[in-house]
């Protein structure tokens, strides 16, 4: 059983920096694409980042050169360090893997397994 579980999340002021970690389990984690993507209250859950199984990353628009998204496939781990926060990155983050398909995109409804929201808020 495909087993997502996401931590590090928290309260930061604008500006500053938090690292997202997600452990994987149940799966050949480097055979997956897995992706990071939030969900601001009153809103839909968005994509922010994605990795394929090659390295490649995609991210949103609207966290470009702030945010990063990485994994290590020796320890079963996805992070997303992200950097420079503002008000507007408040909200769910989740972590997320897609089994099977040559792609890996940047879209909700692509995934497969979820793992349970890690709160991210920052104040201005």
């Amino acid at each position: 059983q495909v087993q997502l579980v996401p931590s590090g999340g928290g309260s930061v002021q604008a500006g500053g920096s938090l690292r997202l970690s997600c452990g994987a389990s149940g799966y050949i984690f480097n055979r997956y694409c897995v992706g990071w993507f939030r969900q601001a209250p009153g809103k839909a859950r968005e994509a922010v980042a994605v990795v394929d199984s090659a390295g490649s990353t995609r991210y949103a628009d609207s966290v470009k050169g702030r945010f990063t998204i990485s994994r290590d496939n020796a320890k079963n781990i996805l992070y997303l360090q992200v950097d420079s926060l503002k008000p507007e990155d408040t909200g769910a983050y989740y972590c997320a893997a897609r089994r099977g398909g040559p792609l890996c995109v940047p879209v909700v409804g692509y995934f497969n397994y979820w793992g349970q929201g890690t709160q991210v808020i920052v104040s201005s």
